[in-house]
């Protein structure tokens, strides 16, 4: 896999060289070419999916996804040579993956998740699924 070839002196945007999901585990690991890498567990890529029907068309728009401690990734499906579409198990396919949104959740997946469970709490959300009775 090569990189965008750009114009002018802009850097190259880090590239990623490795992408390997770990479905018993719930993971995406991604490796970009400065050697910088990543383990992202599903349960963020789910709740954080680029796609509209989460992130609606402004921030005050997104919608806050609870019950997906257990969601698991099906499939990583290319998209072009600049992201991955990913499948979960709870048939959630719209969100495209791009490089740098990826880099962006790994580096501050610590961050992001702290907000998603505040957020849920704050709502008298869980992360567990709703029991059935």
């Amino acid at each position: 896999m090569s990189g965008p070839i750009l114009s002018g002196k802009e850097p190259a945007a880090p590239w990623p060289t490795e992408l390997r999901l770990r479905k018993a585990e719930k993971i995406l690991e991604i490796v970009y070419d400065d050697g910088v890498g990543f383990r992202i567990p599903a349960e963020l890529l789910r709740v954080e999916s680029p796609s509209a029907e989460v992130q609606g068309h402004s921030a005050a728009q997104k919608t806050l996804v609870s019950g997906r401690r257990h969601v698991g990734i099906l499939e990583v499906e290319p998209v072009g040579n600049y992201a991955v579409r990913l499948v979960f198990d709870d048939l959630h396919d719209t969100g495209i993956f791009t490089w740098a949104y990826l880099r962006h959740l790994g580096e501050n997946q610590d961050k992001l998740f702290k907000a998603y469970v505040d957020a849920l709490a704050g709502k008298g959300l869980s992360r567990d699924p709703p029991t059935r009775g």
